[in-house]
């Protein structure tokens, strides 16, 4: 049975974050974050400011950057984010925040380009 990586509460991360595993963040990361093929959750309480890629992004915490998943974004109630989604599919939870954009890519593939 596979984990992923984890970056705990303490942990501070500047600069790119890549992996092929799922990752779960608590702490806090700036730069850039691609985990491709695979989920990313940013727990409550934690602090991105970064550009996420990834299959799939399940946000509790703060994040200020552009987010493209492959499959789904789901943002829960504790979220706050300040940048651009794009994702076939998209779930927001009763008191998550947005200050962006939405893309909902439909049945295609989202387009992987970040934003410029």
């Amino acid at each position: 049975m596979q984990h992923g990586a984890h970056i705990g509460p303490s942990v501070v991360v500047k600069g790119d974050v890549s992996a092929r595993e799922p990752i779960t963040i608590a702490g806090r990361v700036e730069g850039t974050i691609d985990v491709s093929g695979q989920i990313v959750t940013i727990e409550s309480g934690s602090q991105v400011h970064a550009d996420i890629t990834a299959a799939g992004i399940v946000v509790g915490g703060t994040i200020k950057g552009t987010l493209v998943a492959e499959d789904r974004i789901e943002l829960r109630g504790s979220a706050e984010i300040d940048g651009d989604l794009t994702a076939p599919r998209v779930a927001v939870a009763d008191g998550a925040i947005l200050r962006g954009r939405v893309d909902i890519a439909g049945s295609r593939k989202a387009d992987l380009a970040r934003a410029s």
